[in-house]
């Protein structure tokens, strides 16, 4: 099994992570593993917009949002 370390992790983030674990009924390190794990495990987006071009080939259409903006240049400053 691989091991890490996370530096700089913020003060506020640790004692989150402590508190989530409590409340899991597990430590600090298997939460985090939990945490790491399901990330790892999401769909890559590039999976879910195959899954969108698949919907579009079988007639379902998902809402697209008109515009009310218009385009303008960018201001590099």
């Amino acid at each position: 099994m691989s091991s890490i370390i996370v530096r700089g992790l913020d003060e506020s983030v640790k004692k989150q992570l402590a508190a989530q674990a409590k409340q899991h009924g597990r430590s600090m390190e298997a939460e985090v593993r939990a945490i790491l794990t399901r990330a790892a495990q999401r769909p890559h987006i590039g999976l879910a917009l195959m899954e969108a071009a698949r919907e579009a080939e079988v007639g379902v259409e998902l809402p697209i949002p008109a515009r009310t903006d218009t385009a303008r240049a960018a201001a590099f400053e």
